[in-house]
């Protein structure tokens, strides 16, 4: 009589198969499962997520301009999105609260992308608003993190709310978040990095 051997690895896959509880049928009356859909995602064509930022969007440049950002899969019922570009290597002044470089709130819900070079208006045509930076200039602050130091991550933050804010320009960023909370759809960001 001849024995046949299984392979280790053989015993312990049938052990593990035969040790996993029976599947749960559906609850009675339960409603299946949609499938999953793909989350909000924001992305530049100017670089890829993690990647050096480009000079031109930078302060190594007299004159920077904010990239242009697109954003895909946005949820339904989103009435207007919220971008806070911000970078979270600082602490100024010892402070737990970075350097804000751009934040807008607003952006209508039909909109999935902002253009290159916004203008520095605290107003736009439809109905966005631009708070004021770090430096307290109203619009986007190129990335200028110093040459003696890592790289920098600059971080572009999207919130899709269900809700259009009722603030002014003037609102600073505990203003927005505060506004914010309970009524954010979806959240996505991208991340570029810099130094001179």
């Amino acid at each position: 009589m001849k024995i046949k051997l299984l392979a280790p690895g053989l015993i312990l896959f049938t052990c593990a198969a035969l040790a996993q509880p029976p599947a749960q049928p559906a609850a009675p009356g339960a409603a299946p499962r949609p499938p999953a859909t793909p989350g909000l995602t924001i992305t530049t064509p100017d670089f890829a997520d993690g990647t050096v930022i480009p000079g031109k969007f930078t302060q190594s440049v007299p004159m920077p301009v904010s990239p242009r950002l697109e954003w895909t899969n946005v949820p339904a019922n989103t009435v207007t999105f919220v971008l806070i570009m911000h970078d979270p290597d600082t602490a100024p002044q010892k402070k737990s609260e970075d350097i804000l470089h751009w934040m807008t709130f607003n952006i209508p819900g039909t909109a999935r992308e902002l253009a290159e070079g916004q203008p520095a208006a605290a107003m736009l045509p439809d109905g966005t608003i631009q708070t004021k930076n770090t430096r307290g200039a109203v619009g986007f602050l190129g990335p200028g993190a110093g040459a003696a130091g890592p790289y920098h991550h600059y971080t572009w933050e999207l919130f899709a709310l269900d809700i259009k804010l009722e603030l002014t320009p003037d609102a600073t960023r505990a203003d927005v978040l505060k506004a914010i909370d309970g009524h954010v759809l979806a959240k996505a960001a991208t991340v570029g990095r810099f130094h001179r």
